[in-house]
């Protein structure tokens, strides 16, 4: 009988796992979403939407549907669920593994201006004095920069946020990355941005705006990542994961 295997996703990472261990007839996974997007893709395997009701709650699902492993590839900023993760983990004896791609760096030529808080970027953006800025930080922090009135924010989410904050000057774009490096020169061309306001996540599908803003000296005003528990077993690939995985199974 196959064993359980609970993921943690909704990043690429995550779903290219799920795609690879649907080969594996020696687990069953059960894929666990957020439900933070109105139209979520579905990854390969049993899926389940919504949350666990915190450690008390994930404890409690691990044990129901005898979990043999764990593995955290949530967002690298959807850090409460990884401690809720790693303490229902260390309470009930689950193998669990981090999987987080690397966070960016800057190169040469980069403008980046790193803060830790929401309240340091918009401090950021007034002493930078932007003024046409491109928002990709998601839905959920967007409140801090709807008081900025004399800025003007190029807004990309993945969907709509329910409820929209107004902003006295915006421009909303809903679009699911990856974005060809191409199609970011043009849309900070058209737009004319001077800013770029993200959230250090990492990865491939949208890094490419970084690279157009090197190439015309715009700049960015990175959130680094928050802290997160350490795991004992951690990987930054999925190919690193399913060694994980296959050692489990050998072990």
């Amino acid at each position: 009988m196959p064993a359980n295997l609970l993921l943690l996703g909704g990043t690429s990472e995550a779903y290219a796992l799920a795609e690879r261990l649907a080969g594996y007839p020696e687990w069953h996974l059960i894929n666990s979403l957020a439900g933070r997007t109105t139209d979520p893709r579905l990854p390969a395997g049993e899926t389940r939407i919504g949350g666990f009701g915190g450690v008390e709650g994930l404890v409690r699902y691990l044990k129901e549907r005898s979990i043999r492993a764990l593995i955290d590839a949530t967002h690298p900023f959807a850090a409460q669920m990884g401690w809720n993760a790693a303490a229902a983990c260390r309470l009930t004896g689950v193998p669990w593994l981090r999987l987080e791609r690397p966070p960016w760096q800057p190169g040469p030529g980069d403008l980046w201006v790193r803060v830790a808080t929401w309240s340091e970027a918009v401090a950021a953006l007034r002493q930078l004095g932007s003024r046409r800025v491109l928002l990709a930080i998601g839905r959920q922090e967007l409140a801090p920069f709807a008081a900025l009135d004399d800025l003007w924010f190029l807004i990309r989410l993945v969907s709509p946020p329910d409820p929209k904050p107004e902003f006295a000057q915006a421009e909303w774009v809903y679009a699911r990355g990856p974005f060809a490096l191409d199609d970011e020169r043009a849309l900070l061309d058209a737009q004319r941005i001077d800013t770029i306001l993200c959230k250090n996540s990492g990865g491939e599908a949208t890094a490419a705006k970084l690279v157009a803003a090197r190439e015309r000296g715009i700049r960015v005003i990175m959130l680094e990542r928050p802290a997160r528990p350490q795991a004992l077993a951690q990987a930054t690939t999925v190919e690193a994961a399913l060694n994980w995985i296959r050692a489990l199974q050998t072990g």
